[in-house]
């Protein structure tokens, strides 16, 4: 019988040839594929310093911080930022302005290209269909500048179309990008109107992989074309919308800063004033950038929880998941 150090020898020096055999395939993989592994480089260089890097300026949050003194020389005040964030005046207000626009884009535009899809789905007239898909597709190609400027011209009193249309009702001339009740309203549809098209189209991939059979025997079985979309359709998508179910509730607290910013006026910031617009005015305008981090670190730990407690309920209710 062979000594336990013999044993241990052996089982090290097999252990130490199979890292080397790992190790050489690995190689000779690499400079085989190398271009590949190029193209992979460069996102994760981005990635890495964009994304990983920026991660420890976020102890400012945590620190009175002082341009001249950076990030490690500011003086420590644990979490005093936070602190007066909570009991500032404006909180409630930001939360509640951030939900309801959330929550808003969120019931309305999540289940929109869903409609679309079906929709598209069911068109027999291929010119028609591909019509449909081009205008409701075009708007997404629409920058958020020239989209906030369109609004604000089509909306505006006594110049825009519909104000025009409001008077032809005998109704008086409206200013509404001037009253905060229809802020949300104006943001959510005309997110609805230039987003519809580019989300229908994956759905229409996931549609586009639904196995024909299930439908020719749906109509063996004398199923109405409202029932193959209810019984065939749906489930062939679900899937899909519950990944990007998952990923839209993990940004609920991100709301679009740049066109919620271009919309806003003196008149509607009652209900315009949202999480991230108001870190841009304090930290950026304000030069105050401890709080603003502050600010900004504690909407993304929202989203993270937010995302994680979905994503967990996803995985137990259904076979789908981010992971």
């Amino acid at each position: 019988m062979q000594s336990t150090g013999a044993l241990e020898a052996k089982k090290l020096d097999s252990s130490g040839s199979g890292r080397r055999l790992l190790w050489k395939n690995s190689s000779r993989k690499v400079k085989r594929h190398w271009q590949l592994y190029l193209l992979v480089l460069l996102p994760l260089a981005y990635i890495v310093i964009f994304k990983y890097i920026p991660m420890y300026g976020a102890q400012i949050a945590f620190r009175d911080f002082s341009p001249v003194k950076g990030f490690s020389g500011s003086d420590w005040v644990g979490l005093q930022n936070f602190s007066d964030f909570f009991n500032s005046p404006n909180f409630w207000l930001l939360i509640k302005n951030t939900l309801v626009i959330s929550l808003y884009s969120l019931v309305i535009g999540f289940p929109a290209p869903i409609i679309l899809a079906l929709a598209l789905n069911e068109i027999r007239n291929a010119r028609f269909k591909k019509t449909v898909q081009m205008v409701t597709f075009a708007p997404y190609f629409i920058s958020t500048v020239v989209m906030v400027s369109m609004i604000i011209l089509f909306l505006s009193p006594r110049l825009g179309f519909i104000d025009s249309i409001v008077q032809l009702l005998g109704i008086e001339s409206i200013n509404f990008m001037g009253v905060p009740k229809y802020f949300s309203s104006i943001f959510v549809w005309s997110n609805v109107w230039q987003g519809i098209g580019y989300g229908a189209v994956i759905y229409l991939a996931a549609l586009a992989g639904v196995n024909s059979e299930l439908y020719e025997a749906a109509k063996v079985d004398g199923a109405s074309r409202f029932q193959r979309v209810i019984h065939i359709d749906l489930p062939g998508i679900m899937p899909a919308a519950i990944i990007l179910l998952i990923l839209n509730v993990g940004q609920i607290m991100n709301v679009g800063f740049e066109k919620i910013y271009l919309m806003q006026n003196p008149l509607n910031t009652g209900t315009s004033e949202v999480i991230s617009t108001y870190v841009y005015k304090i930290g950026l305008i304000g030069a105050n950038f401890s709080f603003s981090a502050a600010v900004d670190l504690f909407n993304s730990v929202i989203n993270l929880i937010l995302l994680l407690t979905v994503n967990f309920v996803a995985r137990r209710i259904s076979d789908s998941s981010l992971w």
